[in-house]
């Protein structure tokens, strides 16, 4: 039996990453509706795809063809669509991250989906990649103590998160849209709590996996124009976070570099926005040996994709704990991350 599938949201994540991955798993999966916030995407989109189209939620919300809910949207409308769709019987929901920028959200999207037995998943590539299950093993079976967690992004402009400064900086309104003022601190924490859950977030439950109690950040500053370096302890583990979208710089790079006592563990993700497999693994032993794992054909978007299909097919059950728990331990570090910018100081 093949899933009706409903698109919220029309950006480049829906247009270059879902559609395709939806496309890759027919007949399982097919898409039948697609919506957007007014900007009339969902048109363009519809047309490639055969899916009826609208604007706002209403529409696809009430559409008897959608079974489940695919939410591409702003990070921002994330915990509101979450809760209509429940609303509205739909019995299963794949979620961009993060489900909520609140704790209190976070808590209403987890308690109404428990309580309703709607299936959710939280499109949290990374940690469905297939490399991270490897890389993982490897850890367990080593009985590797983690000392170490650095997490590098390097990435081109990006129009969403220069879309963030815009809005968050209220002297950009005017015609000559001046510069950001990186001193003003409420601007500048603002933006870094905005990147943490909107771009950091993709590593966030990776982290939790190897470190799953934040103790306190030690430091955080934003690197303009766009990106953030953040320090922070994690019981006994030191995490540094650090991105940058600069033009003109370097090839993309994705990387999650976990130091132990024994190895140091590189896991490079591909650049967002593109379909090129998995990430790949590599060891490097402190007898100056490297070992590197096969990558894998199919990426972490379709293993998301197939988890939401087993748990249709399978009932697969959802682990709400763990959901909320990420999105608690993300919404701490970004809070955290915020309040050292804004008061300069280490927290």
């Amino acid at each position: 039996m093949t899933v009706g599938v409903g698109v919220m949201g029309a950006g480049p994540g829906a247009a270059a990453l879902h559609l395709p991955t939806i496309a890759h798993l027919s007949p399982d999966f097919a898409i039948v509706h697609i919506s957007d916030g007014g900007s009339g995407r969902a048109q363009g989109l519809a047309t490639g795809t055969g899916a009826r189209f609208s604007a706002g939620e209403a529409q696809l919300l009430a559409d008897p063809a959608v079974d489940v809910i695919a939410i591409c949207s702003p990070v921002g409308r994330h915990a509101d669509q979450i809760l209509q769709s429940v609303a509205a019987g739909k019995r299963a929901i794949l979620c961009e991250k993060p489900i909520a920028m609140t704790h209190a959200d976070a808590d209403a999207v987890v308690a109404a989906c428990r309580e309703a037995g709607t299936m959710l998943v939280v499109g949290t590539n990374h940690h469905f990649d297939p490399a991270w299950a490897r890389a993982k093993h490897h850890l367990v079976a080593a009985e590797a103590r983690v000392h170490t967690v650095a997490v590098t992004i390097a990435l081109p402009p990006n129009g969403r998160y220069h879309d963030v400064v815009t809005q968050l900086a209220p002297d950009m309104r005017s015609a000559q849209r001046p510069r950001p003022d990186w001193d003003d601190p409420a601007f500048a924490a603002a933006v870094v709590r905005e990147l943490v859950l909107g771009l950091g977030i993709h590593d966030l439950p990776a982290l939790r996996d190897l470190a799953p109690r934040l103790t306190r950040v030690v430091y955080a500053r934003p690197v303009p124009p766009i990106g953030y370096a953040i320090g922070l302890r994690a019981g006994d583990v030191l995490v540094q976070l650090t991105a940058l979208m600069l033009p003109g710089g370097p090839d993309a790079r994705w990387r999650m570099s976990i130091g132990t006592g024994s190895d140091m563990v590189d896991v490079d993700f591909p650049p967002a926005f593109v379909h090129a497999g998995s990430a790949s693994v590599r060891v490097y032993s402190d007898d100056g040996k490297s070992t590197e794992y096969p990558r894998d054909a199919e990426d972490g978007y379709v293993a998301e994709w197939r988890a939401l299909l087993a748990a249709i097919e399978r009932s697969t059950p959802v682990e709400y704990d763990e959901i909320l728990h990420d999105a608690h331990f993300a919404i701490d570090i970004a809070d955290a991350a915020a309040d050292a910018v804004r008061h300069g100081v280490a927290r």
